[in-house]
């Protein structure tokens, strides 16, 4: 990808605005959030992260962390957040508020507070914003854990400490969960473990239904149709060109949309509305094995229903991605998992383009 121009126009000198920016950002003037907001306004403007950081210093991951925190902090700031911990978070923590990208506005609210509370910092806060979101996931609420943060984690640390066999590691577990439970109820269930040391095993997610194309006749081709006989000349260039693309064999043309041509399996077949999807290997909740590579992700948009077994397509902070789900979740489930596809490994593709070679 090529970068952007250092200017926004390279017809004319930025205007006094941007040059302001600028100068503050170099400066290092005002607070992070400030910063923020000025990264994001001159990538608006047309600057690249790279010519930012040619201009000010701010390198291009500093300025994705203050632009996302500074609109975590804009969100949490309108949504109620105390005095006392909007002035902590004006001043510090933007690292810790990127964190909580990934939370609703009443969640991020919520643990926003804690974290000054607690003195929570952004290594912890990872792992506490999972634990919520994972939390305001299920179906329904644990036995004796409420809906709030400080139970949310309380929850995962009692998951967690009920599965290990290890008991140092089972009484950080307990230790941290009690750091944090809010309710009575929950902290009484956390420390039932203090005397019950029965070990209960992990839920394991189901394994992908991966595939991988061998033969070369499970290479598909993808072709037009022009239509029945008769036809005019007319009829057959007005078919656009169509474009394969490797490694599945997908193709374009000068309209709007894309086909990819796949086996016809049972599983395929059986379908009722599958769409297809280009994913990279490592995108999965547990990546797949060996080298990251695009595979071919199918789902059947009509498989709605929640089963333990099965992986699915979800939105979250408004892009796809795909979870597996140990208990019904609350939020709406997209569609399916029912193939993952590798590419064809071929180990010389000129070699099997020669016909004495094929013919032999």
């Amino acid at each position: 990808m090529v970068d952007q121009p250092p200017l926004p126009n390279t017809d004319s000198e930025p205007s006094a605005e941007l040059e302001q920016l600028l100068r503050s950002l170099r400066r290092k003037e005002g607070d992070w959030v400030s910063w923020g907001q000025a990264c994001q306004q001159l990538q608006k403007a047309g600057y690249s992260p790279q010519a930012i950081f040619e201009e000010t210093g701010f390198e291009p991951i500093h300025q994705n962390q203050v632009i996302v925190a500074s609109q975590v902090y804009a969100s949490i700031t309108s949504g109620g957040l105390s005095e006392s911990a909007t002035a902590y978070f004006q001043q510090r923590g933007s690292d810790v508020l990127y964190e909580l990208r990934i939370l609703n506005q009443t969640e991020r609210v919520a643990l926003a507070e804690l974290a000054v509370e607690k003195k929570i910092d952004a290594d912890e806060m990872h792992s506490l914003a999972k634990a919520l979101k994972e939390f305001s996931r299920l179906g329904s609420l644990p036995e004796g854990f409420g809906p709030y943060p400080g139970d949310a984690i309380a929850y995962q640390c009692y998951k967690l400490a009920r599965q290990q066999a290890d008991l140092q590691e089972r009484s950080r577990l307990i230790a941290k969960g009690l750091r944090y439970a809010y309710s009575e109820t929950a902290r009484k269930r956390v420390e039932q473990l203090l005397t019950d040391f029965t070990v209960v095993a992990a839920a394991e997610p189901p394994r992908l239904p991966v595939y991988r194309l061998d033969d070369a006749e499970q290479m598909p081709r993808v072709l037009p149709v022009v239509g029945k006989l008769p036809l005019t000349k007319a009829d057959l260039q007005a078919i656009p060109l169509v474009e394969e693309i490797a490694p599945f064999n997908w193709v374009t043309f000068s309209g709007t949309g894309a086909w990819v041509a796949v086996p016809g399996w049972q599983v395929i077949l059986s379908a009722t509305d599958p769409v297809a999807l280009l994913v990279k290997s490592d995108q999965f909740p547990t990546p797949l094995p060996g080298k990251t590579q695009e595979v071919l992700l199918v789902v059947d948009r009509a498989q709605r229903d929640w089963q333990g077994d099965r992986f699915f397509l979800v939105e979250q902070a408004g892009t796809l991605t795909i979870q597996w789900f140990e208990h019904p979740p609350l939020e709406p489930l997209l569609g399916q998992v029912i193939l993952v596809l590798r590419p064809k490994q071929v180990l010389d593709e000129d070699y099997t383009k020669e016909l004495w070679q094929i013919d032999e």
